[in-house]
């Protein structure tokens, strides 16, 4: 019997072998390429199986640096298909894909066939249709949970479309300064974003010019400009940034920062001027939208009044502590709220809890801080030692008396982050009551 079912599957794998259509197999644990047939291995190039041993799927398949942002495996399960139409950028195809999961040995591996939808919708011009080009990368984008990661999928999708080294995204900060805030990078291209933080706009005024009169930049020979704008070359030229094209985001009438692609083919440059521009407005969506997202969270989860966390952040927090790590509490009272409230009122009891919450963000800044009911304040510190917990908490009592507040504090320590973390709690509650009774005591009227 067992010979018999050895013989199927031999005969099964040897059917995929002769299958015009695409096969492909990984691991999703870790994205290994597993398998791929004849036909995979010619389009994609690949002279024998081994060149693949120990590449990524999204490296060979999708010729991208980092896992694909529209990558289904989440939604896969054994028994059923996923079925979907992509344009793949390494082979130039537009094709129809059947998704599932495979079970095997403890393991699970995800099983592709794609059809090549190209030789009947002669879609095999490079997508150079800015129509189609546009149509497809809205439908995958929208088709992300969240804006955030809408950005991240339309980049990613522009990136590999246009046969760029880099697609990126630029936002105006505070102080008249650019962040990178977006990125994604072909394989073998290094990140930027992290070196492009916080540039002044002045650096960028020549494209800030033509950007005000919603003209796309185009430039051919980034070391050109290392006499004509030396400024932005210090920036562009150590990066190997040969050429570039970038467009405005405008909300308003006003720029709100830009974005792109490095190092494009240079056929291709005036066909994707056209489509940045085309783009352009549904980016600036995206970002108003994430914006109103990110303000709801705060709503949610930010006391409004002092900016750390509220109740349900703490509670949110609580659900992602690493057990790996140790785990401290400090729980802090504001002592005398009620009588300033009473005898000052509500604006100077108001500027006691600020207080109080600036103290801690002092001392405690690196940790998780949340004012979980009217007077009471908690930090909860993933990592800290019991005598980094001890010396912080003196610190504290040092920034209350130079900032002339007052909380009665309790701490608690575990050396596990599995721990009940509800006793914990209770642990240094408890101490944090002792300590307000004690003052109390010497302090009566102040009740």
């Amino acid at each position: 019997m067992e010979k018999t079912m050895l013989q199927t599957e031999k005969k099964i794998w040897e059917l995929y072998e002769e299958l015009k259509e695409i096969v492909t197999v990984v691991d999703m644990e870790n994205y290994e390429l597993v398998y791929l047939n004849r036909r995979a291995c010619e389009l994609y190039g690949i002279k024998a199986v081994e060149e693949t041993k120990g590449k990524k799927c999204y490296e060979v398949l999708m010729g991208s640096a980092t896992p694909c942002a529209v990558c289904n495996g989440n939604r896969l399960a054994p028994g059923t298909f996923v079925e979907e139409v992509r344009y793949n950028p390494v082979i130039r195809k537009k094709l129809a894909l059947k998704d599932t999961v495979i079970e095997e040995h403890g393991k699970r591996y995800r099983f592709e066939l794609a059809v090549d939808l190209s030789a009947w919708e002669q879609q095999n011009r490079r997508y150079e249709d800015n129509e189609t080009m546009v149509n497809e990368g809205l439908r995958i984008s929208l088709a992300a949970p969240t804006p955030e990661e809408s950005i991240h999928v339309l980049l990613e999708y522009l990136g590999q479309c246009l046969n760029s080294d880099r697609a990126f995204l630029f936002e105006e900060r505070e102080k008249g300064t650019l962040d990178n805030t977006y990125e994604w990078c072909a394989k073998g291209v290094d990140p930027k974003k992290g070196n492009l933080q916080k540039i002044p706009v002045q650096v960028v005024g020549s494209w800030y010019e033509k950007f005000l009169k919603s003209e796309n930049i185009v430039v051919r020979d980034v070391a050109a400009m290392k006499e004509s704008d030396p400024a932005l070359y210090g920036y562009l030229g150590p990066m190997n940034v040969q050429s570039v094209v970038a467009s405005p985001l405008i909300y308003n009438g006003e720029i709100i920062g830009f974005y792109g692609v490095d190092n494009p083919p240079e056929k291709l440059l005036l066909h994707i001027m056209t489509l940045l521009q085309i783009l352009g407005h549904f980016i600036v969506s995206l970002l108003h939208r994430r914006n109103h997202v990110c303000r709801l969270e705060e709503l949610c989860f930010q006391d409004q009044l002092t900016g750390v966390g509220n109740r349900h952040a703490m509670n949110e927090y609580l659900t992602i502590i690493q057990p790996q790590k140790s785990i401290g509490i400090l729980y802090c009272d504001v002592m005398g709220l009620k009588l300033v409230n009473d005898t000052k009122g509500h604006r100077e009891g108001d500027r006691l809890l600020i207080r109080a919450s600036e103290c801690l963000r002092k001392v405690f800044k690196e940790y998780a801080l949340f004012r979980i009911g009217g007077d009471e304040f908690l930090a909860l510190c993933q990592g800290i030692t019991q005598k980094e917990l001890e010396e912080k908490t003196e610190m504290l009592r040092e920034t209350m008396q130079e900032q002339n507040s007052l909380m009665a504090i309790g701490f608690a320590w575990n050396p596990d982050g599995k721990c009940n973390m509800e006793q914990l709690l209770k642990e240094a509650d408890g101490r944090m009551y002792e300590n307000k009774r004690a003052w109390y005591a010497i302090h009566p009227k102040t009740t």
